[in-house]
């Protein structure tokens, strides 16, 4: 066919009146695509579900991150319970060795029972130290690291590949056990078949439904947890150098999320998110907080430093409770201390737990192995840190309601004051038992009127002989203590109880027995003149106050005092059946520590440890007053309000409301044992005390320097004397219970000579 020859054109076919459409599918043929789809939808879920497709890298880091670090924190709070019962074993150990095995030694001039050291006592200590070094280790490492936790460091890709193949194996053995424990039910409970169909109807529902992509608005509430948190045990700053307080800002209100919303405090697990937290919190109760800084992670909860661009954190303290609803923390969770340093912050702690629990307990003090003037642990701090104070001169008000802890507190205090060499405690109580379980180790015990009346006047007037005293016996301004010039420390609790002429007579005394070293401590329940009788409670040099009314704070440390964070009326005393806040206390005044804020709880002691300390207190013996304060005593003008009101005739028109009684008197009036003094044996050291006495009489004086009184002994009878030298005569003397020689006032041109005093030497034949 040639190559240009026209191709033919076949017609086209004409349109149907019908096109032709697909066939519909049969509903058979619907219901199985449908199921087909579904069935890819359950595969799809499922194996998705298997290989944790729904857990991104990010979420599986964080729960790393929080597994590590809920680990390190229960290693950090085992290892401070340790360490806290160690050394309560160890001082309960030292207590039974001193009572069981002591040992008796001079030291600074008197006499100290030492506990001897048992094979107990060396495991303890081994085990204490080993603790205490783990302790140590711990901290070196923080400051190795910059403070930060090793708990806190990144997630690895190794660490999150393990954390989604435990994923996968938890889900894979999840549903082998649940299939297990049906296949187990159904053939024990056949009704469990009946009950499994709607069940297994709506698993395969849910499971089926088709797969949508969503996009979810807003993001994941935290992003990768950082490694900033700091940790439970902090190490002190490198080089010795004061870190700025406020200076470690985590974060500040500029850099908060938009239309972030507040959260529980229990979902926060790093630095970044607890300061996310409190500001969003502030934010929403119209606090001007404006940063979150130096955030500690602590056994009870959280600490932080904030800063307020407003007014000041009393602004904190007025939304507290508000606070706690955010953060939905307990009542008194959330605890502001304002800092006197920053007047703009103040620490913040949040707390969820016992504070106190890793608290040490009592250390063990020996009989006479302290001095008043020393230092004594009786508690510890919120954050930590030891409660020590010295009552030498302090005059005290502690301030609770019932069952704030008062008794508690005044026990701890004369746990301290009854272990010194140099002071005697009196406890003085119109209503309860005062010093009850310390009552061996005190040396008078006034209950009633009479004898609370008598004591007080009879310290009254012995602070006014000191106080004409000082100066003869060279102690200058302050009278100084020694065993054989000691201080004196009065407890008085309940004391709006007393009768009108026993305040009288302790308020004459507050105000003169400081400089004597003749101290009081009153107990209240109340710091209003309600109580008091008198506005006296801001006047106390020392000051503490537990579980009370809000009017009381404000009585005792101030007007403004609740605004600047002194919160006592928020602890709550203890009921029958629950502590809760007794012996927790607020405290100005304490020598040589700034007054802050901050809450305390004073050491509770058990009453066995307490008797058993005053048993052995006992043992080593108590002091007397000495000669000279007693002497002096009889030189001195009572009050008037004490002295009897006579007519114009001369005659009794109103007795004396008290009398002032010798020492001995006031012993047995209060049912205490005078100071026993067994008959004086013949020999040397009785017959050096009667010539002594006799050469004086014959003098006509009451009184002799050492050396005078050898010349008169030599003179009266040379043959025994005649060769004896003032050191053999003070060792005779000593010898029949005189003592050494003691500062004797001015004789003749000598100021402070020292010698023996005639009544002295009598008393003791």
């Amino acid at each position: 066919m040639a190559a240009d020859a026209p191709v033919e054109q076949q017609p086209i076919p004409p349109m149907p009146d019908q096109p032709p459409t697909t066939p519909e599918p049969s509903r058979g043929e619907r219901y199985k695509a449908a199921y087909e789809a579904q069935k890819q939808n359950v595969r799809l879920r499922l194996t998705a579900w298997f290989a944790t497709a729904d857990i991104d890298n990010g979420t599986l880091a964080e729960e790393v991150v929080a597994r590590r670090r809920t680990k390190l924190q229960q290693e950090d709070q085992h290892l401070l319970r340790e360490v806290g019962r160690l050394r309560a074993k160890l001082a309960q150990a030292r207590i039974d060795a001193a009572r069981h095995h002591s040992a008796t030694e001079m030291e600074n001039g008197h006499m100290v029972r030492r506990a001897a050291i048992t094979p107990e006592i060396e495991r303890i200590r081994g085990d204490l130290a080993a603790a205490e070094t783990r302790v140590e280790q711990r901290a070196a490492e923080l400051e190795a690291t910059g403070g930060v936790s090793r708990a806190m460091a990144p997630a690895t890709a190794k660490d999150i590949d393990r954390a989604r193949w435990t994923k996968k194996a938890t889900r894979v053995g999840a549903v082998i056990a649940g299939g297990y424990g049906y296949l187990h039910g159904i053939t024990a409970e056949p009704v469990l078949l009946l009950l499994s169909v709607p069940g297994a109807g709506f698993g395969w529902w849910f499971l089926s439904r088709p797969i949508v992509e969503e996009t979810v608005e807003g993001q994941a509430p935290f992003l990768l947890a950082p490694a900033s948190l700091p940790a439970t045990l902090m190490a002190a700053p490198a080089g010795g150098a004061a870190p700025i307080v406020g200076g470690n800002v985590v974060m500040s209100v500029e850099q908060l999320p938009e239309e972030r919303k507040p959260f529980p405090i229990r979902n926060v697990q790093t630095a970044d998110q607890l300061a996310q937290c409190v500001l969003l919190a502030a934010r929403a109760e119209g606090v001007p907080i404006v940063d979150v800084s130096d955030v500690q992670r602590q056994p009870w909860g959280w600490q932080c430093i904030v800063r307020v661009d407003n007014g000041t954190p009393e602004a904190i303290i007025a939304k507290s409770g508000d606070l706690e609803t955010k953060f939905d923390l307990p009542a008194n969770g959330v605890r502001p201390q304002p800092l006197r340093a920053r007047r703009a912050c103040a620490i913040l702690r949040l707390v969820d737990g016992d504070p106190f629990a890793t608290a040490p307990g009592l250390p063990y003090r020996a009989p006479k192995s302290l001095s008043i003037t020393d230092k004594f642990r009786i508690g510890t701090s919120v954050g930590g840190d030891p409660l020590e104070l010295s009552l030498a001169g302090v005059m005290g008000l502690w301030v609770a309601a019932s069952g704030g802890g008062k008794t508690g507190i005044l026990q701890a205090l004369a746990e301290g004051t009854t272990a010194c060499y140099d002071n005697i405690t009196i406890d003085c109580d119109p209503h309860g038992d005062g010093l009850e379980d310390l009552g061996d180790a005190v040396r008078i015990t006034a209950r009633s009127n009479e004898q609370i009346e008598a004591v007080l006047l009879f310290f009254l007037v012995m602070s006014k002989s000191r106080a004409r005293l000082r100066a003869k016996l060279g102690m200058g301004k302050k009278w100084k203590p020694s065993a054989t010039h000691p201080a004196v420390t009065i407890f008085i609790d309940e004391f709006p109880k007393l009768s009108d002429l026993a305040k009288l007579l302790a308020f004459d005394l507050f105000l003169v027995g400081r400089k004597e070293l003749i101290e009081v401590e009153y107990a209240s329940q109340g710091g209003t003149s309600r109580y008091l009788g008198e506005s006296i409670a801001q006047m106390m040099p020392l000051k503490g106050v537990g579980p009370c009314k809000v009017g009381d704070t404000r009585a005792v440390f101030g007007d403004d005092s609740v605004r600047e964070g002194y919160l006592p009326h928020k602890l709550s005393p203890a009921t029958d059946t629950d502590p809760k806040d007794a012996g927790h206390i607020f405290i100005q005044g304490v020598p040589g520590m700034a007054d802050e804020p901050i809450e305390y709880a004073v050491h509770e002691i058990p009453s066995a440890t307490l008797r058993q300390l005053a048993t052995e207190r006992l043992e080593a013996g108590l002091l007397e007053p000495d000669q000279e304060s007693l002497d002096g005593m009889k030189g001195v003008d009572l009050p008037e309000y004490v002295e009897p009101e006579y007519d114009k005739d001369g005659n009794v028109r109103k007795p004396a409301p008290v009398r002032l009684l010798t020492w001995d008197q006031l012993l047995r009036l209060c049912d205490a044992q005078p100071a026993e003094r067994g008959p004086l044996e013949d020999g040397a050291p009785r017959q050096a005390v009667e010539d002594s006495v006799t050469v004086m009489e014959k003098a006509g004086v009451d009184r002799m320097k050492t050396e005078t009184l050898l010349l008169a002994v030599r003179d009266y009878d040379v043959d025994t004397y005649g060769e004896m030298d003032v050191e053999q005569l003070k060792a005779l003397l000593k010898a029949a219970g005189a003592g050494a020689p003691i500062t004797l006032g001015p004789i003749g041109e000598e100021k402070s000579p020292r010698g023996f005093k005639r009544d002295r030497l009598r008393n003791l034949l």
